[in-house]
């Protein structure tokens, strides 16, 4: 099984557009080493290379797609190696993307909850909208913990965890969050047996996500924010970052508490980074103390295979 990391980033990518934070700024002017990165997505294959699964489809997958020549085997006039999507919520940054794949020459398999479904036919309807085009063959996502597997990506099996989290802004449970609102998938490779957690948006760290977290050979969880105060120091939100749904990487029973709980062999990634957050700048304290604790950084391009 190997993991490819499409999109590193938080919504807005690195740098954002119209940011003139440190980080921002020092990107553009050359006064900060930092990669740039787009908006948060990795894909999945198993054991044929021409078979990939999408998770989440950020509005920068067009420059995610021509960056990885091998989603494009070329079989067809029409053709790409993506088989399936997997949605871990509603959020704009996770599924905005799925409109610039309206010219696929069959329905789209989307794997998503009944939550998520809600809010991308209702509150944002983007499915809908698809429905004009392509069209979607949703495939319901059981809480319950039920595998599942994706046609295509062959020797792979799925789980969903469901985790705290925010939905988006325009789902009915913004204020009220029901399971199913967020997800972590445990991706497994079926003859190997190691897997994958893979939680982009974690509120609060859930019992069920930390014993798979303890059993996976691999660790890709929310990197959003360093400090649960950074917006608010830096007079771009009012929020903290646990109020709109990522555990910080630093303070009490943050991110990296329990991440140093892991077995050794744990690869543990961060992702889905703010453009805020100091471990973007390579020179940073905060970017030299993970590297200390040996957690890694995701960029795009980064792959790991299991």
């Amino acid at each position: 099984m190997k993991i490819r990391v499409l999109g590193s980033a938080a919504g807005g990518g690195f740098p954002q557009w119209n940011c003139n934070c440190r980080n921002c700024a020092g990107l553009r002017n050359g006064t900060v080493r930092a990669r740039p990165r787009t908006q948060s997505s990795i894909a999945v294959r198993g054991s044929d290379a021409a078979g990939w699964a999408l998770i989440n489809v950020s509005p920068d997958i067009t420059a995610q797609m021509q960056a990885n020549p091998a989603f494009q085997p070329g079989r067809s006039l029409r053709d790409c190696a993506i088989t399936g999507i997997v949605l871990v919520d509603g959020q704009v940054d996770h599924t905005t993307g799925l409109y610039m794949l309206r010219e696929a020459t069959r329905p789209w398999p989307i794997w998503c909850t009944d939550s998520t479904y809600a809010d991308l036919t209702c509150g944002n309807p983007i499915l809908n909208v698809l429905g004009h085009f392509c069209g979607v063959e949703r495939q319901r996502i059981d809480l319950a913990g039920s595998p599942f597997a994706i046609s295509g990506v062959s020797g792979v099996s799925w789980r969903a965890i469901a985790v705290p989290g925010k939905p988006a802004p325009y789902s009915p449970n913004r204020d009220k969050p029901v399971p199913g609102d967020n997800l972590a998938l445990v991706i497994t490779d079926d003859v190997s047996g190691r897997s994958a957690v893979y939680a982009p948006g974690l509120g609060a760290m859930d019992e069920r996500v930390w014993q798979a977290m303890q059993s996976a050979a691999c660790v890709m969880v929310d990197g959003t924010f360093w400090t649960d105060d950074e917006m608010i120091r830096l007079g771009a939100s009012k929020k903290h970052a646990r109020d709109i749904g990522h555990l910080p990487q630093s303070g009490p029973g943050g991110m990296l508490e329990w991440l140093a709980k892991l077995p050794h062999d744990t690869l543990e990634v961060l992702i889905h980074i703010n453009n805020t957050n100091p471990i973007l700048d390579e020179d940073s304290e905060q970017a030299r103390e993970l590297a200390r604790r040996g957690v890694e950084v995701a960029w795009d391009g980064m792959e790991i295979e299991l």
